[in-house]
């Protein structure tokens, strides 16, 4: 299926909600869709000792989060190396509003964004491209309504979907998940069982269970992502981009996804 212009999405699922499921099919459907994930960016960074990667590994050496605006730094660095984003004026110098200097076009592409102030506060948002081969899917960030206002002024979000499984559900689905921890590969016994009980399809080597895939584990998790989801839904939803699906399974979820997703972005295709 090709996408007849830009999509620019979050999903936004409780833990055990199939999020992960729905982004892989997402990708598989849609071709010209890319993943990015703000937690790769930022251990890519650190891995290739960038000056943003540097900047990010002694903070977290010192105990501190990465602050919202570097993460928010590395994910302007990737979608411009990515030529997805542009200056407000295209090539012309960019001004950042909270510092009385320009970034010329050729600094726009590199990490010397650093040091600056918050890349949220520039005058002038940057442009996004609205060809098709730009569409993504956002993992990672933003996890609360203030990082999503921040984000705003950096670059449009034009879907933001909202899974919702009834937590039974999600509760059997975890008790029945296992993984294959070298690869990342995940089964589950009530759905998408390996084809060897305990064992992993490709390599045969032993599945682990995730030490957070308990109940009361994931209660914690939920009661945490509760407390951030609800004001960052309501962030998108004023924003006229929100949209909910529900099911009991990933394969009732998906159809419905992608009718949604085909409606906005693959008219006319």
């Amino acid at each position: 299926m090709r996408l007849s212009k830009a999509a620019r999405i979050i999903l936004v699922g409780a833990p055990g909600v199939g999020k992960g499921t729905q982004a892989e099919r997402l990708l598989q459907r849609f071709p010209q869709l890319s993943a990015i994930s703000s937690g790769d960016l930022l251990r890519d960074n650190v891995k290739n000792q960038t000056p943003l990667g540097i900047k990010a590994e002694s903070t977290m050496r010192s105990g501190a989060l990465v602050p919202d605006a570097m993460i928010l730094r590395l994910i302007l660095h990737e979608l411009k190396t990515r030529g997805w984003l542009f200056p407000p004026d295209g090539p012309t110098p960019m001004m950042l509003s909270s510092a009385s200097m320009y970034a010329a076009q050729e600094d726009f592409d590199t990490d010397s964004f650093v040091e600056q102030p918050s890349l949220a506060s520039m005058s002038a948002p940057p442009q996004t491209s609205d060809d098709p081969s730009a569409s993504f899917i956002l993992d990672g960030f933003p996890r609360t309504a203030g990082q999503a206002s921040q984000l705003d002024n950096l670059i449009p979000i034009n879907l933001v979907v909202s899974l919702k499984t009834p937590f039974e559900v999600i509760l059997e689905r975890i008790a029945g998940r296992w993984v294959h921890a070298p690869s990342g590969r995940v089964y589950n016994t009530t759905f998408n069982a390996p084809k060897v009980p305990g064992k992993d399809d490709v390599t045969g080597e032993p599945l682990t269970k995730r030490s957070d895939d308990d109940e009361e584990t994931w209660k914690a998790r939920l009661r945490k992502f509760e407390e951030t989801s609800e004001p960052l839904l309501e962030h998108y939803d004023r924003k006229g981009v929100l949209w909910t699906v529900e099911g009991n399974s990933s394969d009732e979820i998906s159809p419905k996804l992608y009718d949604e997703f085909e409606r906005r972005f693959a008219t006319g295709v």
